[in-house]
């Protein structure tokens, strides 16, 4: 049982359009979702000269900008980088929280696998994989399989494996 699914894929396999979708519809069962994203690539979290950036500068270990209906936090992430640690230190209200990619953290993950992408997963069961979102048969016949647009279906399985 877990609050925290992890969604794994090669590169423009619909991750992210996925998600978007299973929160729109998540969300409109009135759940708090929360997202966490892995980026491989160099982001700037903090525009550098602005006074959250300078905190951060100066040693503040978190730094949170509000305005009148947002937040923003940049923390320092060195000792806690899977996503259940990440869950557990700052989405604390979540009811659910989706990750996308940290295909090599610990944790239940489900693959979004797309015969134009790639027709071989990017994770094994050993990894901790319980379901795929395909439009390949073949791959891990022992595990659900769901359509490329099976919402309802996918949300479905999900919702089953929350803690009660």
């Amino acid at each position: 049982m877990s609050k925290v699914f992890i969604f794994v894929g090669h590169s423009g396999s619909g991750k992210t359009t996925l998600i978007e979708k299973l929160l729109r519809e998540l969300s409109g069962r009135g759940l708090r979702v929360a997202t966490i994203k892995h980026a491989h690539h160099k982001v700037v979290l903090d525009t550098p000269g602005k006074d959250s950036w300078r905190y951060k500068q100066a040693g503040a270990s978190m730094s949170m900008l509000v305005t009148s209906n947002e937040l923003q936090l940049v923390a320092d992430a060195v000792d806690r980088r899977e996503p259940a640690q990440l869950a557990q230190r700052f989405l604390g209200e979540a009811d659910l929280v989706l990750a996308e990619g940290f295909s090599h953290a610990s944790g239940v993950k489900i693959e979004v696998l797309r015969r134009e992408s790639s027709t071989t997963p990017r994770c094994v069961i050993e990894d901790g994989l319980i379901a795929i979102v395909t439009d390949v048969d073949e791959v891990y016949p022992q595990l659900p399989h769901f359509a490329l647009d099976d919402i309802s279906g996918i949300v479905r399985f999900m919702l089953d494996r929350l803690p009660k």
